[in-house]
């Protein structure tokens, strides 16, 4: 749903790597633990010179926990509103005396309700690293992820936003519209692995492999069909069908990189090549009208998610899908003067993607689409016009395969384009502040934009392939320390989307989006007393063509939350800390197309202990 996405730049992003090889980003979105990994990196704009497929939002690169030289170790206990509590170790260090040999463990478990009514979630998750230094050149390293997560009283969706009446429903937010049975069981096993190589004239090859299987098993049933009335209670029913696969992904990246001299001065070349290949063999079933299934909810005023029943659903057939995907790529960092630097790259891309449906009844389907020697290239320029500051520019191409489909089922041609950026970067006060800023343009051709309430044959959301779109916009940034023990974080953005005639697109995404976090560590109040506080601030969104009338629209307007938080070091193993979120327990819509809202106030506290 759009309350799971994460948007940059005005678009859902689409593009996630862990450790730099791409994944499957649904999952990613659907999960969103870190418990895994060290820091989350942001390359925001276009990036198909890294993933091949690339769009103008942004690649998130999930950069795994690796062993530490030394021996450490660290334990969580953390409680929170909602009945929810966390448990999570991590340990790492050396295996022997030499220290060539390292390991790093990480476990978690967590189990809560939510201010949703019927819904739960439980997760278990473990992590293991080994790293071997077979030379002091070579370097092999290979881990394991597993995850379990089963959520109970899960809704793809809110309730509807209008009653019958075409009046704006002003449900609780705590009004699910999940069918009590409906659930989400998700597993995922990750087995990874990579070779690292230092060569004595200062180049290096790195090579790995991912490979993923995710286990899912989603009951779908909510409350979004038809408009309830607001005398009789009458008028609503449930969508309800069932997903469930085991979709496994191989992925290999190979790249050398290095320096290398031409015209007496010294420049960097990557050269590198990834495949990724992508079996999934689902079963299919009734989608959203099941034969011989009554699902009206006869009055909603009574209803507690029991009625109708789980719908018997058995199978219908059977599918396979295999997309293969490969790159070969090149960057080269070429310094011309000591000031300047210039950035070429170029990627050939291959993507296949075959699909196969045999029905119990009928006859059996194929397709197929392709996309071959594929060109993304990319080209940049970095001017240090100072010491503390630099200037930049680029531009790159954009093109992605798309799985949203036309009215008529077909899928849409792949999204193309051009993106151009320029931008001013700082390091200030002993480069303990970072400052930025950038202005974008983007120009794309077969947008996918969502026609409200009409749906493809399968009974998927229908879009329509908007021609000749722009996207402009900017963004500022400060990150950093702005004094002794005073950090600070902050981004403002700005981005709108027109089609060729002007009319705005992705009007659901606000225009303006502000970030601050800050905090402040008192050295004098015991071992250290750290605060601080975050405000996040957007303005206001809307969608067009809903209601029972299919003319009404609704604007979620600008609203800002505030989250406050205190850390105490108890002694120099142990803390306890506090977060308070959404401190003026504001409501507000996360959907401008159903009533999903936000989290009202909640508080997690956390005691943790290092050694």
């Amino acid at each position: 749903t759009d309350a799971n996405s994460v948007y940059a730049r005005g678009f859902v992003v689409e593009n996630y790597q862990v450790d730099g090889i791409p994944q499957t980003g649904s999952w990613l979105t659907q999960t969103g633990d870190l418990a895994f990994y060290d820091r989350v990196e942001v390359i925001r704009g276009a990036t198909g010179l890294l993933n091949g497929v690339g769009t103008p939002a942004a690649t998130i690169n999930l950069v795994r926990k690796r062993p530490t030289q030394d021996f450490r170790a660290s334990a969580a206990l953390s409680a929170g509103s909602w009945n929810t509590f966390r448990d999570e170790v991590d340990i790492g260090g050396p295996l022997n005396e030499a220290n060539t040999l390292r390991a790093r463990i990480v476990a978690a478990a967590q189990d809560g309700d939510s201010w949703i009514d019927r819904y739960s979630e439980r997760k278990k998750l473990f992590y293991g690293i080994v790293e071997a230094d077979l030379t002091p050149a070579t370097r092999l390293t290979a881990g394991v992820e597993l995850q379990q997560h089963h959520n109970d009283g899960t809704a793809r969706s809110g309730l509807p936003l209008y009653f019958s009446d075409g009046s704006l429903a002003n449900f609780a937010r705590s009004q699910s519209a999940a069918a009590s049975w409906a659930r989400s069981y998700q597993d995922q096993r990750q087995f990874f692995a990579a070779l690292d190589h230092r060569f004595d004239n200062g180049w290096a090859l790195h090579a790995s492999f991912n490979q993923s299987r995710r286990g899912y098993d989603d009951v779908i049933g909510y409350a979004l069909r038809g408009y309830v009335n607001r005398a009789s209670g009458a008028g609503l029913g449930l969508w309800a069908t069932r997903w469930n696969s085991q979709p496994l992904q191989n992925a290999a990246d190979i790249y050398a990189s290095g320096p290398f001299e031409l015209f007496g001065r010294k420049h960097e070349l990557v050269v590198g090549y990834n495949i990724s290949r992508t079996k999934d063999s689902p079963p299919t079933y009734a989608n959203w009208t099941i034969p011989g299934y009554d699902a009206s909810i006869p009055n909603f005023s009574l209803w507690n998610g029991d009625w109708p029943a789980e719908p018997f659903n058995p199978r219908t057939g059977s599918s396979q899908t295999a997309t293969n995907q490969t790159g070969a790529y090149a960057t080269a960092r070429l310094r011309p003067t000591d000031t300047l630097s210039v950035i070429l790259g170029t990627r050939v891309s291959r993507w296949t993607e075959r699909t196969r449906r045999v029905p119990f009844q009928g006859s059996a389907t194929f397709g197929e689409r392709s996309e071959k020697d594929v060109v993304t290239p990319y080209a940049g320029v970095v001017w240090d016009f100072s010491s503390q500051w630099s200037a930049y520019a680029s531009y790159t191409d954009i093109f992605k395969p798309q799985t949203n489909k036309a009215l008529d089922g077909d899928y849409l041609d792949p999204l193309q384009g051009k993106a151009y950026e320029i931008g001013i970067k700082g390091a200030l006060l002993d480069e303990r502040l970072n400052l930025g800023a950038a202005a974008f343009e983007v120009r794309q051709d077969n947008l996918a934009v969502r026609l409200d309430n009409q749906f493809a044959p399968d009974g998927s959301a229908a879009y329509r392939a908007a021609q000749g779109t722009t996207t402009r916009g900017y963004e500022l940034e400060a990150a950093g320390e702005l004094a002794p023990d005073w950090q600070i974080g902050a981004g403002y953005s700005h981005s709108v989307s027109r089609d060729a005639a002007g009319a705005r697109l992705n009007t659901q995404v606000p225009k303006n989006l502000l970030k601050l976090f800050t905090s402040y560590r008192i050295a004098g109040i015991g071992n250290g007393l750290t605060v601080g506080g975050g405000l996040n601030w957007q303005s206001a969104s809307y969608s067009r063509n809903l209601g029972p009338s299919g003319s009404a629209t609704f604007t979620q307007g600008s609203y800002a939350t505030l989250d406050l938080m205190a850390r105490y070091q108890i002694s120099r193993q142990l803390s306890l800390a506090v977060a308070l979120n959404n401190v003026f327990d504001k409501r507000y819509h996360t959907s401008t197309t159903t009533s999903f809202y936000g989290a009202p106030r909640n508080l997690t506290v956390t005691l943790r202990g290092t050694y």
